[in-house]
């Protein structure tokens, strides 16, 4: 038979890893910290390569958050080169190596879809999708929206349709 302090540690481990699991398939994001798209989940933020982009969803009009911590999976311990702190829509670039990244690169970091019939957590007809990048309608695919610094970016599944106010909030980011 098993001492009490060993079981109560062993109780608390598959505990904290039950519970990791768990937050980590609500955020519905990667658990492992496996590479996706080529993007690496390090120990460590980077300051090399740092910008911030801001981004809005609206499902029929209804703001859809994005969840804080998206690119910080709990059981890996680490943080994706792009990934969220808060739940306010501020994406953060923090990589080691400078390059491009695009919007449809977050979507797979936070294991939510982009595509012409989702946005997210948001299912809509085909042809109902619309996207701004700093207050200008975005004719191409939004998977290939470039990450740079400071976009402004608003993707609206459905009507009603409204311009987008401009996103000014950027706190010294």
């Amino acid at each position: 038979m098993q001492s009490l302090p060993l079981r109560i540690a062993l109780f608390a481990a598959l505990t904290a890893t039950a519970f990791a699991s768990t937050i980590a398939a609500a955020r519905s994001e990667p658990a492992s910290g496996a590479p996706v798209d080529g993007i690496h989940c390090d120990r460590m933020e980077s300051g090399l390569f740092h910008i911030h982009q801001h981004l809005a969803i609206y499902d029929h009009g209804k703001p859809v958050e994005i969840p804080s911590d998206v690119g910080r999976p709990f059981a890996a311990a680490c943080f994706y080169w792009i990934h969220t702190h808060t739940s306010d829509g501020l994406i953060h670039i923090e990589s080691p190596v400078y390059r491009s990244f695009q919007l449809g690169q977050f979507f797979d970091v936070w294991g939510q879809p982009l595509s012409a019939t989702r946005v997210g957590p948001a299912r809509i007809a085909a042809g109902q999708l619309r996207a701004y990048v700093d207050g200008s309608l975005y004719k191409g695919n939004p998977r290939k929206i470039d990450l740079v610094a400071h976009s402004d970016i608003v993707l609206e599944a459905g009507p009603p349709y409204t311009k987008p106010a401009p996103f000014t909030d950027w706190q010294g980011q």
